[in-house]
């Protein structure tokens, strides 16, 4: 189905605000709303003053959006502006001229992800705005309103008074309604890889600091409580051809909780965020908004705010999972770390003997400064033809600068070798120039037949709809910290779904089965520890969402191992996503189907936890449940695991007991009665 204009849109003399006209956009359900309007100078945005000016042309004044949800304030007037190089702020001093709505609802599929059918449901603004006559020039807001979330962005249309999109900065706001308590990634620079945690603290805190609120800048997703009001984040969608945006927290003394956009500069340039041709789109800002956090994560927003797939012949993308060699230390079956063509062989024969797609070699194969050529210690091609005897397919670790000089030329070559996918790490940068790359690698690994694995990376804003031979993002601190040291851990673990993971796949490389109580963790670079129980690092495969899944740990640590049996199963994309509960940095539960199946997983911190669950969300048939659970010493004893079938349906609850850092992982199989 296509657009269908609505009359959702007013256009109206807004009393309370002067002379200012507004624009409302509402949710197809009616509880999401936005409210575009603006404000004259003796009108000021709360908190700041107005400036002395000469009275204004009727209707003309600092563009501002607002939202509300359920009736209630949740994003009071926040500007809305963009500050082009050597021009006057374009959207402080405009009127809305014109308001085109519509609505959509169709149905598309994805190929990979928490859903492969997703109703595209939203009703659609477009906004046309105008400075007065002495300047003259124009800007176009589109808003979307969902039933779960609100986005809009911007679009500077091709005009006389502008040659060219030369942006330095973006004047957009978010002003809470109410001091949100927070979950923030705290990022050093606009050059990181996104690993750090959340951390869970009131907005005003940041500003309450001397002015270090300024200075910090907040990474997207940012998840917020807004205490009676909704559970909200803010990220953003569709960056082609412009910059990743990151948050501050302005300073304002203790009642301040005001967020500003901060774009990721050119490298070379820091005064500049993006140039290009006119007419130019920016990113789409979106809020996520729901009464629960699980509502956040089930939401499919983001690939839907995302063009629909460039790639017309997609059969040979194909999700999976992958053993790997670098976590564990690249251990072979005597124990000893080798990096070799036989070694790899080895980790090949694990991945065919446990029914996985791939197998990944990791660093260390090329010659330092040239991907075109191998060192000696792998031979990739005959890793490649073994493993096509065994039915398992190869992907190989890339270095991003190598790949960006040489990816002509390399990726004809591993075409040739028959690779099929290629882990692309240490990229640490999403300005414009770096954003661009990944649209280009993706388009370049597609005519050539290649997946592609983005490490060291941004975060993904749904590139994975429009290139779905993208299927991983780590931009995460994952388990590969239990190397290094105790950031990963259960606290850590039942965060990322509700902060990380809203902003889609997530190569967090789960599967450690050694499995210690805090007490006995010591991080080590080979045969690493892990915190958590056994069941709680099961759960992961159903919670983590990441259409190429590692299984991390050395093949001898899961052999003869009855758990195991849960990895093997489970798949690594699904058809459907449910939220049963959870709080961040406490407790989740999430339940997803693949087909027919269903795999339950749940996992909490330190806590020791009783979770209710029931089953409603099963068809009408039984199931035959094959449960994981902590096993009654699982406190002391992390790695021992309880296993039970059963057969259930839809009328009945399961009851599970989680140890502190546990876990309960269930597959659901149809049967009949």
């Amino acid at each position: 189905m296509g657009f269908r204009l609505a009359v959702l849109v007013l256009i109206f003399p807004a009393t309370s605000f002067g002379q200012s006209a507004a624009a409302l956009l509402s949710s197809p359900d009616g509880r999401l709303a936005i409210t575009f309007r603006t404000l004259s100078p003796s009108q000021p945005v709360q908190g700041r003053e107005a400036a002395p000016s000469p009275e204004p042309p009727p209707n003309v004044g600092q563009l501002v959006y607002e939202v509300s949800f359920q009736g209630k304030p949740l994003i009071e007037p926040s500007e809305l502006r963009l500050e082009l190089k050597d021009q006057v702020p374009l959207g402080a001093n405009v009127r809305i001229v014109n308001a085109t709505a519509a609505t959509k609802d169709e149905t598309y599929q994805l190929l990979a992800g928490k859903a492969s059918s997703v109703r595209n449901h939203f009703n659609a603004l477009h906004l046309e705005l105008e400075e007065p006559a002495d300047r003259g020039r124009t800007l176009v807001i589109e808003a979307r309103a969902y039933n779960d979330a609100v986005a809009f962005r911007y679009l500077v249309p091709k005009q006389p008074s502008l040659q060219e999109f030369h942006l330095a900065r973006e004047g957009t706001e978010f002003r809470i309604s109410k001091d949100p308590f927070i979950y923030a990634l705290f990022l050093p620079n606009f050059r990181s890889m996104y690993e750090s945690e959340f951390i869970k603290l009131s907005a005003s805190s940041l500003s309450n600091q001397g002015g270090v609120g300024s200075t910090v800048l907040v990474g997207l997703p940012l998840l917020m409580e807004v205490p009676g009001v909704a559970w909200v984040a803010i990220t953003e969608a569709n960056l082609r051809d412009y910059t990743a945006m990151y948050l501050t927290n302005a300073p304002g003394g203790w009642t301040s909780h005001k967020f500003e956009c901060r774009l990721a500069p050119h490298l070379d340039d820091p005064e500049t965020a993006v140039v290009g041709a006119l007419p130019h789109e920016s990113a789409w800002r979106v809020l996520l908004v729901g009464t629960e956090p699980g509502r956040l994560v089930e939401s499919n927003v983001i690939t839907s705010l995302n063009p629909d797939s460039a790639i017309q012949d997609t059969s040979w993308i194909r999700p999976g999972k992958a053993s790997w060699d670098w976590w564990s230390g690249s251990l072979g079956p005597d124990g000893k770390a080798a990096y070799t063509t036989e070694n790899m062989k080895y980790y090949v024969d694990f991945a065919a003997e446990s029914g996985f797609e791939y197998m990944l070699v990791d660093a260390g194969w090329f010659v330092q400064g040239d991907i075109t050529r191998m060192n000696g210690h792998v031979d990739i091609p005959d890793v490649v033809r073994y493993a096509g005897t065994k039915n398992v397919r190869v992907w190989i670790w890339l270095g991003y600068r190598e790949t960006a000089k040489q990816m002509e030329d390399a990726f004809p070559l591993y075409e040739k070798w028959g690779v099929a996918g290629l882990k692309i790490d240490f990229i640490e940068r999403d300005d414009q120039g770096g954003i661009d790359w990944y649209y280009r690698v993706a388009d370049l690994a597609a005519r050539h037949h290649l997946m592609l694995d983005f490490h060291g990376a941004t975060k993904p804003t749904g590139m994975e709809r429009t290139y779905p031979n993208v299927l991983g993002y780590e931009a995460v601190a994952g388990m590969e910290q239990s190397k290094a040291g105790s950031r990963d851990n259960p606290d850590h673990h039942v965060t990322l779904p509700f902060t990380r993971m809203l902003a889609g796949p997530m190569d967090y490389t789960p599967g450690g089965f050694d499995n210690v109580t805090k007490a006995e963790f010591q991080a080590r670079m080979q045969a690493p520890m892990v915190m958590g129980t056994r069941a709680h690092h099961l759960a992961m495969y159903a919670v983590y969402g990441a259409p190429i899944q590692m299984v991390s740990d050395s093949p001898a640590v899961y052999r003869n191992q009855p758990s195991f049996d849960f990895i093997k199963a489970v798949p690594a994309t699904w058809d459907e996503t449910r939220v049963l509960n959870g709080v961040p940095g406490e407790y989740v539960t999430m339940a997803r189907r693949h087909g027919r199946e269903w795999y339950l997983g749940s996992m909490t911190n330190w806590d020791t936890r009783n979770l209710d669950l029931p089953l409603t969300f099963l068809d009408s048939d039984f199931y035959r449940a094959e449960i994981y659970a902590d096993a009654e010493d699982a406190d002391q004893s992390p790695k021992h695991v309880s296993i039970l079938k059963r057969t259930v349906d839809r009328s009945m609850h399961l009851k599970a007991q989680l140890a502190s850092g546990g876990g309960y992982a269930v597959r659901l199989v149809p049967v009949q009665p």
